[in-house]
Parts: structure tokens; sequence; C-alpha cells
């Protein structure tokens, strides 16, 4: 374990942003884990995934800490049923791979999202109809004043819509290790309601998907509409779903008649952040190195030299616009810092 300093940051963030870090360590044990913990430089301490839900708007002046943990590990398995439990600092897409390949049923819909499987709980990860709490078991975690571990059941993980414990009350005082999930192995409970997933089985001729079928599926969808960080810096979708009231969803729906909409309850309506921001005109415009990506207007990017700031502020301009056009507030997904 080798503690650097002045470390940069723009390989360990999926927007690509140039920050440094003032301390950095990357851990591989547990014991590691602890040991950095315990001769900490600086008191402000910066916990790094895959680093795929955030952006960095200046450097960080603060010991930042990487959880590089890896393993995979079949814990129980019944002739129906699976638990599996992968190591915080392994990549989310592969492990999603991984089940796939072993025919474990309830991940496929979350293919190539990106980050790590650590950090995937923390906003309760989801797309296509399934979310993470919809397998998830329990959480591994390291409180990090105390250097205890302590096991979150799913109940205690507190999941809602892209938000959990880990947001709020646990916010900044546990660490996530590893996170088991609980998988189908035979009569897998597939969900693929989504139009875009049965126009592509459809095209392929495909009655009765496979859990490999959803996933190739999911895969091709996402390439076709967000760009590959490697390639255009992005954190994926930077907005969250605004979930309204009855009152304010008659009120838009009077406005925008032709608007798209899901309904979460009788009471509250979903209305896709996506569809807000490119009727109030910003999907595919570029502002110098910051943009707004041309075929999803949820994705903020980065275009080679743009700052963390730079990025934040035309997001701000977003909400700003979004917000004065239709009425209605967008919040951003991504962790600001």
């Amino acid at each position: 374990m080798r503690i650097e300093e002045h470390k940069s940051l723009k390989n360990h963030n999926t927007f690509g942003i140039a920050c440094n870090a003032r301390y950095f360590v990357s851990v591989e044990t547990i014991a590691e884990l602890k040991q950095a913990l315990s001769e900490k430089p600086s008191e402000e301490l910066f916990i790094l995934g895959g680093g795929s839900n955030m952006l960095l708007t200046d450097d960080l002046d603060m010991f930042v800490l990487h959880i590089n943990l890896k393993g995979i590990e079949i814990l129980k398995e019944t002739e129906t049923e699976v638990l599996v439990k992968a190591m915080a600092g392994e990549n989310w897409h592969e492990f999603v791979q991984y089940s796939i390949a072993k025919d474990f049923g309830g991940l496929e819909n979350l293919s190539l999202i990106p980050g790590n499987v650590g950090t995937a709980p923390i906003q309760n990860i989801g797309a296509y109809g399934v979310e993470l709490k919809d397998t998830i078991e329990s959480c591994n975690t390291l409180e990090i004043e105390t250097l205890k571990e302590r096991k979150f059941t799913k109940e205690e993980c507190e999941f809602e819509y892209r938000n959990s414990i880990f947001k709020n009350e646990a916010k900044g005082k546990y660490i996530i290790t590893s996170v088991t999930f609980r998988l189908t192995k035979n009569n897998h409970k597939t969900s693929i309601s989504y139009g875009d997933i049965q126009k592509i089985l459809a095209d392929k001729n495909i009655e009765t998907p496979s859990i490999k079928d959803i996933s190739e599926a999911v895969i091709a969808i996402r390439q076709s509409k967000l760009p590959d960080p490697k390639v255009l810096g992005n954190s994926g979708s930077f907005f969250k779903n605004p979930v309204v009231d009855s009152e304010t969803f008659q009120e838009f729906r009077r406005n925008f008649p032709e608007a798209p909409f899901y309904e979460v309850s009788p009471t509250e309506f979903k209305i896709p952040a996506g569809w807000l921001i490119e009727k109030a005109g910003f999907k595919g415009q570029r502002f110098g190195d910051a943009g707004v990506h041309k075929n999803q207007a949820l994705v903020l990017v980065n275009y080679g030299g743009a700052t963390g700031k730079e990025i934040w502020n035309l997001a701000m301009e977003i909400q700003k616009s979004v917000k004065e056009m239709t009425g209605i507030f967008i919040e951003p997904e991504v962790n600001v810092f």
C-alpha cells in the first residue's frame, strides 16, 4: 500500500476531468483498507470507486481512497436460487456478464451501466424496469470511524428511486466492501415491458427471450444512445427522472399534452428528464468542450478539455431553462464535488 501525493484523477473519473488529489491510495484488501483509514494523512476522506457517477469541479484537497477490492464468490445455492457475493471493486458490467454466463438471472436489464459493484447500492442503480433493490440481499461495509465491519440487510439499506441510506443518514460513515445478490437459476422473472427491448427482440424473432437475449438487447440500446466514456467523457444520465404530484402533473399535461409519462401511483407521475431537456432545446448542443449528447439529452459530455465547473454551469443552465419552460424541477443524479 503506497500513499501518493498530487495524484491525477483524470483516469479515475468517467468524465475525464483533469483534477488532482492531495493524497491518493488504492487498496486491494480489507486489511489494507483498515490500515489506510488508520494511517490517513488528512482528516477529509474521499471514497473513490469506478468514478462513474461523479463530477469533479476542482482539485480534491483530501485523502482519496480508491476501493479496488476484487473477487466473486458463490455463497449458497439451491435448485432455484443462488447467493453471489461480489467485492466492491469489481466492474459492474463485468459482474453482470459473469452472472449471465452462469445463467443467474435478475441483473440482465442492468447491463452496461458504468461503475463498480460497491457504488451501485448507493444510488440504487436501475434501468429498463429493474432496480438494484430487486435482487440485492445485503451489503457488507466498514464503519470509517471505528473500523468495525457491519452488514446491512436489504431492508436496512432503505432503497428508494435512485436513493438509499448511504446517500442519507449513513452518508460518509461507511464504506461498502462487498454486495451479496439473490439471483434466480431457472424460471427467470424477466422484465421486457420497455418498447425498445420488445422491438429488438421482435426484430430478431425472439418470442421467449433468455436472460442473455435481454442483456444483448439492453447493451444494443445503451450503445445506440449513450457514448462510451473511454471515447467521449460522460457519467451516464446526469439528471433523475422527476416524479411529480397529481396537481403538478395535470398542469404540465395541459401545457404539454404530447409529453410521455409513467404512472408511479394514482397520485404520482414520472416524466422523462431527457424529454424535458430536449424540449428546452439543449439536445446535441455544445458549449466549448461541454455539451449535451446528440442521441440522449440526459447525458452531458466532455469533448476533451471541459472543466468540471463548465459542465456544472451547463447543468445548472439546463435545470433553470427546464423549470422556466415546463414548471418541472430536474435534480442531478450525479454527485458533484
